[in-house]
Protein backbone atom coordinates (compact mmCIF):
# COMPACT_ATOMS: atom_id res chain seq x y z
CA UNK A 1 0.00 0.00 0.00
CA UNK A 2 2.69 2.36 1.18
CA UNK A 3 4.43 2.03 -2.50
CA UNK A 4 1.35 2.30 -4.16
CA UNK A 5 0.88 6.09 -2.49
CA UNK A 6 4.71 6.62 -3.19
CA UNK A 7 3.79 5.80 -6.54
CA UNK A 8 0.49 8.05 -7.32
CA UNK A 9 2.33 10.92 -5.49
CA UNK A 10 5.36 10.91 -8.56
CA UNK A 11 2.82 10.17 -10.90
CA UNK A 12 1.12 13.67 -9.64
CA UNK A 13 4.50 15.46 -9.67
CA UNK A 14 5.27 14.28 -13.07
CA UNK A 15 2.18 15.70 -14.19
CA UNK A 16 2.31 19.18 -12.26
CA UNK A 17 4.91 21.69 -10.80
CA UNK A 18 5.06 25.39 -9.54
CA UNK A 19 6.35 26.81 -12.96
CA UNK A 20 3.66 28.76 -14.84
CA UNK A 21 5.51 29.63 -18.29
CA UNK A 22 6.02 27.31 -21.40
CA UNK A 23 8.74 30.25 -23.01
CA UNK A 24 10.48 29.98 -26.25
CA UNK A 25 13.68 31.50 -25.72
CA UNK A 26 15.80 32.63 -28.88
CA UNK A 27 19.06 34.70 -28.76
CA UNK A 28 19.43 36.04 -32.05
CA UNK A 29 23.22 37.41 -32.99
CA UNK A 30 23.11 37.94 -36.55
CA UNK A 31 24.00 41.58 -35.95
CA UNK A 32 26.99 41.19 -34.09
CA UNK A 33 30.16 39.09 -35.23
CA UNK A 34 31.31 36.82 -33.07
CA UNK A 35 33.36 33.58 -32.45
CA UNK A 36 32.03 33.25 -29.26
CA UNK A 37 28.63 30.82 -30.01
CA UNK A 38 29.43 29.57 -26.79
CA UNK A 39 28.77 32.93 -25.07
CA UNK A 40 25.17 32.87 -26.33
CA UNK A 41 24.30 29.68 -26.07
CA UNK A 42 24.84 29.56 -22.42
CA UNK A 43 22.90 32.23 -22.19
CA UNK A 44 19.94 30.83 -23.92
CA UNK A 45 19.74 28.18 -21.39
CA UNK A 46 20.14 30.30 -18.41
CA UNK A 47 17.34 32.78 -19.59
CA UNK A 48 15.48 29.91 -20.50
CA UNK A 49 15.95 28.26 -17.02
CA UNK A 50 15.04 31.42 -15.26
CA UNK A 51 11.72 32.23 -17.18
CA UNK A 52 10.38 28.61 -17.27
CA UNK A 53 11.62 27.42 -13.84
CA UNK A 54 10.51 30.34 -11.56
CA UNK A 55 7.87 29.92 -9.46
CA UNK A 56 5.81 33.34 -10.40
CA UNK A 57 2.40 33.13 -8.96
CA UNK A 58 2.71 30.41 -6.77
CA UNK A 59 0.40 28.60 -8.79
CA UNK A 60 0.51 25.04 -9.63
CA UNK A 61 0.13 23.81 -13.02
CA UNK A 62 -0.09 20.57 -15.14
CA UNK A 63 1.93 21.18 -18.82
CA UNK A 64 -0.68 22.02 -20.50
CA UNK A 65 -1.78 24.49 -18.63
CA UNK A 66 1.17 26.68 -18.75
CA UNK A 67 1.06 29.65 -20.72
CA UNK A 68 2.69 29.75 -24.02
CA UNK A 69 5.27 32.24 -25.02
CA UNK A 70 8.35 33.44 -26.48
CA UNK A 71 11.35 36.43 -25.74
CA UNK A 72 13.65 36.80 -29.19
CA UNK A 73 16.34 39.01 -27.65
CA UNK A 74 18.25 40.30 -30.41
CA UNK A 75 21.99 41.11 -29.79
CA UNK A 76 22.91 44.72 -31.55
CA UNK A 77 26.34 45.03 -29.83
CA UNK A 78 28.22 44.16 -26.78
CA UNK A 79 31.48 44.94 -25.39
CA UNK A 80 32.87 43.12 -22.25
CA UNK A 81 30.15 41.65 -20.45
CA UNK A 82 27.54 44.50 -21.29
CA UNK A 83 25.26 44.17 -23.96
CA UNK A 84 22.97 46.69 -26.23
CA UNK A 85 19.56 44.07 -27.32
CA UNK A 86 16.31 44.45 -28.13
CA UNK A 87 13.35 41.96 -26.75
CA UNK A 88 10.39 40.65 -28.51
CA UNK A 89 7.87 39.21 -26.17
CA UNK A 90 4.94 37.34 -27.52
CA UNK A 91 2.27 34.91 -25.82
CA UNK A 92 -0.90 33.42 -26.68
CA UNK A 93 -4.39 31.65 -24.93
CA UNK A 94 -5.89 28.97 -25.86
CA UNK A 95 -9.64 29.38 -27.10
CA UNK A 96 -12.02 26.76 -25.09
CA UNK A 97 -12.70 23.38 -26.94
CA UNK A 98 -10.50 23.99 -30.02
CA UNK A 99 -6.71 23.21 -30.77
CA UNK A 100 -6.68 27.71 -31.75
CA UNK A 101 -4.03 29.44 -29.70
CA UNK A 102 -5.24 32.92 -29.75
CA UNK A 103 -1.74 35.71 -30.09
CA UNK A 104 -2.42 37.85 -26.94
CA UNK A 105 0.31 40.34 -26.31
CA UNK A 106 3.29 41.09 -28.97
CA UNK A 107 5.12 43.54 -28.19
CA UNK A 108 9.10 44.80 -29.10
CA UNK A 109 11.02 46.68 -26.45
CA UNK A 110 14.63 48.01 -28.07
CA UNK A 111 15.43 49.79 -25.15
CA UNK A 112 17.04 46.42 -23.40
CA UNK A 113 20.59 47.03 -22.44
CA UNK A 114 22.39 44.43 -19.66
CA UNK A 115 25.13 42.70 -18.40
CA UNK A 116 25.69 39.01 -18.40
CA UNK A 117 28.60 36.93 -17.63
CA UNK A 118 28.77 33.37 -18.86
CA UNK A 119 27.25 31.07 -16.15
CA UNK A 120 26.14 33.57 -14.36
CA UNK A 121 23.10 32.36 -12.39
CA UNK A 122 20.34 35.14 -12.99
CA UNK A 123 18.72 36.17 -9.41
CA UNK A 124 15.66 37.62 -8.92
CA UNK A 125 13.59 39.99 -5.80
CA UNK A 126 10.67 42.17 -6.91
CA UNK A 127 11.50 44.50 -4.06
CA UNK A 128 15.21 44.92 -4.90
CA UNK A 129 17.00 45.45 -8.07
CA UNK A 130 19.83 42.72 -9.18
CA UNK A 131 20.52 43.43 -12.89
CA UNK A 132 18.57 44.67 -15.65
CA UNK A 133 18.95 41.41 -17.68
CA UNK A 134 16.94 39.53 -14.30
CA UNK A 135 14.29 42.82 -14.29
CA UNK A 136 13.37 43.07 -17.85
CA UNK A 137 12.43 39.21 -18.02
CA UNK A 138 10.41 38.92 -15.04
CA UNK A 139 9.06 42.11 -16.10
CA UNK A 140 7.68 40.64 -19.00
CA UNK A 141 7.23 37.41 -17.26
CA UNK A 142 4.37 39.12 -14.86
CA UNK A 143 2.88 41.31 -18.29
CA UNK A 144 2.55 37.79 -20.16
CA UNK A 145 0.48 36.56 -16.65
CA UNK A 146 -1.46 40.24 -16.31
CA UNK A 147 -2.65 40.09 -19.78
CA UNK A 148 -3.50 36.47 -19.16
CA UNK A 149 -5.66 36.46 -16.33
CA UNK A 150 -7.20 39.47 -17.52
CA UNK A 151 -8.91 37.04 -20.43
CA UNK A 152 -10.57 34.76 -18.04
CA UNK A 153 -11.89 37.19 -14.97
CA UNK A 154 -12.67 40.74 -15.08
CA UNK A 155 -9.18 42.61 -14.25
CA UNK A 156 -8.00 39.06 -13.51
CA UNK A 157 -4.87 40.10 -14.12
CA UNK A 158 -3.93 42.76 -11.61
CA UNK A 159 -2.02 40.87 -9.07
CA UNK A 160 0.19 40.32 -11.63
CA UNK A 161 0.44 44.17 -12.95
CA UNK A 162 1.01 45.25 -9.30
CA UNK A 163 4.12 43.31 -9.41
CA UNK A 164 5.45 44.16 -12.60
CA UNK A 165 5.08 48.05 -11.35
CA UNK A 166 6.91 47.19 -8.45
CA UNK A 167 9.84 45.70 -10.60
CA UNK A 168 9.61 48.89 -12.34
CA UNK A 169 9.55 51.35 -9.00
CA UNK A 170 12.57 49.18 -8.08
CA UNK A 171 14.95 49.15 -11.47
CA UNK A 172 13.90 52.93 -11.99
CA UNK A 173 17.02 54.24 -10.11
CA UNK A 174 19.31 51.71 -12.35
CA UNK A 175 19.83 54.04 -14.77
CA UNK A 176 19.36 51.33 -17.48
CA UNK A 177 16.68 52.83 -20.36
CA UNK A 178 12.76 51.72 -20.65
CA UNK A 179 11.76 52.13 -17.02
CA UNK A 180 11.29 56.16 -16.92
CA UNK A 181 8.46 57.67 -18.09
CA UNK A 182 11.16 60.40 -19.55
CA UNK A 183 12.36 57.61 -21.56
CA UNK A 184 9.57 57.58 -24.22
CA UNK A 185 6.12 57.79 -24.65
CA UNK A 186 5.70 53.95 -25.45
CA UNK A 187 7.77 51.75 -22.88
CA UNK A 188 7.56 49.62 -20.03
CA UNK A 189 6.31 52.47 -17.81
CA UNK A 190 3.61 53.39 -19.86
CA UNK A 191 2.85 49.86 -20.52
CA UNK A 192 1.96 48.79 -16.93
CA UNK A 193 0.86 52.00 -15.39
CA UNK A 194 -1.68 52.36 -18.50
CA UNK A 195 -2.97 48.36 -17.43
CA UNK A 196 -3.52 49.76 -14.24
CA UNK A 197 -4.63 53.20 -14.63
CA UNK A 198 -8.85 53.39 -14.17
CA UNK A 199 -8.65 55.60 -17.65
CA UNK A 200 -8.16 52.48 -18.93
CA UNK A 201 -10.72 50.12 -17.40
CA UNK A 202 -13.06 49.20 -20.77
CA UNK A 203 -9.41 48.41 -22.55
CA UNK A 204 -9.33 45.44 -20.13
CA UNK A 205 -13.40 45.04 -20.10
CA UNK A 206 -13.01 44.52 -23.78
CA UNK A 207 -10.04 41.73 -23.63
CA UNK A 208 -12.56 40.26 -21.30
CA UNK A 209 -14.99 39.98 -23.68
CA UNK A 210 -13.28 39.72 -26.47
CA UNK A 211 -12.12 35.87 -25.29
CA UNK A 212 -13.92 34.95 -22.60
CA UNK A 213 -17.31 36.36 -24.26
CA UNK A 214 -15.96 35.95 -27.95
CA UNK A 215 -13.48 33.47 -29.20
CA UNK A 216 -14.59 30.79 -26.35
CA UNK A 217 -18.06 30.65 -27.47
CA UNK A 218 -17.07 30.27 -31.04
CA UNK A 219 -17.87 25.93 -30.81
CA UNK A 220 -21.26 26.90 -29.15
CA UNK A 221 -22.69 29.72 -31.54
CA UNK A 222 -20.57 31.54 -34.09
CA UNK A 223 -22.69 34.27 -34.33
CA UNK A 224 -23.24 35.28 -30.91
CA UNK A 225 -19.15 34.91 -30.38
CA UNK A 226 -18.56 37.02 -33.38
CA UNK A 227 -21.13 40.02 -32.20
CA UNK A 228 -19.57 39.82 -28.28
CA UNK A 229 -16.31 40.16 -30.05
CA UNK A 230 -17.27 43.20 -32.11
CA UNK A 231 -19.16 44.72 -28.81
CA UNK A 232 -15.10 44.21 -27.32
CA UNK A 233 -14.14 46.15 -30.18
CA UNK A 234 -16.83 48.85 -29.19
CA UNK A 235 -14.94 49.26 -25.86
CA UNK A 236 -12.29 49.98 -27.38
CA UNK A 237 -13.83 52.68 -29.29
CA UNK A 238 -14.52 53.91 -26.05
CA UNK A 239 -10.91 54.19 -24.83
CA UNK A 240 -10.17 55.65 -28.01
CA UNK A 241 -12.84 58.49 -27.26
CA UNK A 242 -10.94 59.54 -23.67
CA UNK A 243 -7.18 58.80 -25.73
CA UNK A 244 -7.21 58.97 -29.04
CA UNK A 245 -4.11 57.05 -30.71
CA UNK A 246 -3.49 55.34 -27.05
CA UNK A 247 -0.62 53.26 -26.57
CA UNK A 248 -2.84 50.50 -25.72
CA UNK A 249 -4.88 50.31 -28.67
CA UNK A 250 -1.73 49.79 -30.62
CA UNK A 251 -0.86 47.24 -28.10
CA UNK A 252 -3.88 45.31 -28.75
CA UNK A 253 -3.82 45.77 -32.47
CA UNK A 254 -0.65 44.29 -33.11
CA UNK A 255 -1.42 41.14 -31.43
CA UNK A 256 -4.98 40.96 -32.97
CA UNK A 257 -5.23 42.44 -35.89
CA UNK A 258 -5.00 39.70 -38.56
CA UNK A 259 -7.19 37.82 -36.11
CA UNK A 260 -9.87 40.54 -35.77
CA UNK A 261 -10.09 39.90 -40.05
CA UNK A 262 -10.50 36.06 -39.91
CA UNK A 263 -12.99 36.55 -37.08
CA UNK A 264 -15.20 38.91 -38.98
CA UNK A 265 -14.94 37.40 -42.33
CA UNK A 266 -16.89 35.02 -43.76
CA UNK A 267 -19.08 32.77 -41.51
CA UNK A 268 -22.45 33.77 -39.79
CA UNK A 269 -24.12 37.03 -41.33
CA UNK A 270 -23.42 40.10 -39.22
CA UNK A 271 -23.84 43.75 -39.78
CA UNK A 272 -20.43 45.15 -40.41
CA UNK A 273 -20.27 48.11 -41.89
CA UNK A 274 -20.41 50.45 -38.51
CA UNK A 275 -17.52 47.80 -37.49
CA UNK A 276 -15.43 48.27 -39.78
CA UNK A 277 -16.14 52.37 -40.24
CA UNK A 278 -14.92 51.79 -35.83
CA UNK A 279 -11.53 49.82 -36.48
CA UNK A 280 -10.77 52.41 -39.30
CA UNK A 281 -11.34 55.28 -36.47
CA UNK A 282 -9.75 53.53 -33.82
CA UNK A 283 -6.75 51.49 -35.51
CA UNK A 284 -6.00 53.48 -39.11
CA UNK A 285 -2.96 51.90 -39.43
CA UNK A 286 -4.28 48.61 -40.16
CA UNK A 287 -6.55 50.05 -42.57
CA UNK A 288 -4.95 48.06 -45.40
CA UNK A 289 -6.20 45.05 -43.21
CA UNK A 290 -9.74 45.95 -42.51
CA UNK A 291 -10.50 46.57 -46.47
CA UNK A 292 -10.06 42.66 -46.63
CA UNK A 293 -12.86 42.29 -44.15
CA UNK A 294 -15.62 40.21 -46.34
CA UNK A 295 -18.75 38.23 -45.25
Amino acid sequence: MKKIIIYIFLLVASFTNAQQLNCTIQINTDKVASTNAQLFKNMKTTVTDFVNKTDWTGETLKQQEKINCSMVIIINSFEDNNFSASIQVQSTRPIFNSTYASPLFNYNDNDFGFRYTEFETILFNPSTFDSNLASVLAYYSYMILGFDGDTYALNGGTKNFEIAQQILTTAQQSGYKGWSQSDGAQNRFFLVNDMLSGTYDSYRDAQYAFHRQGLDLMTDDIKIAKENVMSAINLLAIVYSVRPNAFLTRVFFDAKADEIVSILSGGPNVSLATMIDTLNRISPINSSKWATIKL
